[in-house]
């Protein structure tokens, strides 16, 4: 039975687990300020890897949402404005019935109805956002008027704005044509 006892002692010996090294009162004080000293390391380099992860996410949140509201702001801009190129189109028919009613016709009930065309056309695109520009008698402005001639007057100031060729026209506030105006210069 020596032989099995010995297979038995190997077999407890081999699953136990192994005991430290005794290395005296100092020396177990020691592995354990170590111990602890390599744990609070971990906990320190843990937490400033928290905080750098908490700074990203928050870095990224400020992101996300100043994307979102610029998102949000072209889209409203787009809808506002989107409306501008058909309106854009529509000007040089408002010029043509300008036209037309200035050279006027023999049929008073015909130029009367061109008349009333004319002006609900015009009302319904003020409504939409169209705001025709005053430009006769007013200073010249770059800006809002395109010059297309230029005549000497000596009755006029210098730069202002003699006659209107074609009328200028803002957009919800933005310029959507300028005015082509005939400009006083001094002789």
């Amino acid at each position: 039975m020596d032989n099995d006892e010995a297979v038995m002692n190997a077999a407890t010996a081999e699953s136990a687990p192994a005991a430290p090294p005794e290395t005296g009162e100092t020396g177990g004080a020691a592995g354990a300020a170590a111990q602890l000293a390599a744990l609070a390391a971990e906990r320190d380099q843990l937490e400033a890897e928290k905080l750098e992860l908490a700074d990203r996410l928050l870095r990224r949140t400020a992101d996300f949402e100043n994307f979102r509201r610029r998102i949000e702001r072209e889209r409203a801009e787009l809808l506002e404005f989107a409306s501008s190129t058909v309106v854009g189109e529509l000007l040089p028919v408002l010029d043509d019935f300008e036209r037309a009613l200035q050279a006027g016709s023999s049929d008073k009930e015909y130029a009367r109805g061109m008349e009333l065309i004319y002006q609900r056309l015009l009302e319904t695109l003020k409504r939409n956002g169209l705001e025709p520009l005053a430009s006769v008698g007013q200073k010249f402005d770059p800006h809002l008027h395109h010059a297309v001639e230029m005549a000497a007057d000596t009755d006029a100031e210098d730069q202002t704005i003699l006659e209107e060729r074609a009328r200028g026209y803002n957009f919800k506030g933005r310029l959507l044509r300028p005015a082509m105006v005939k400009v006083a210069v001094k002789a």
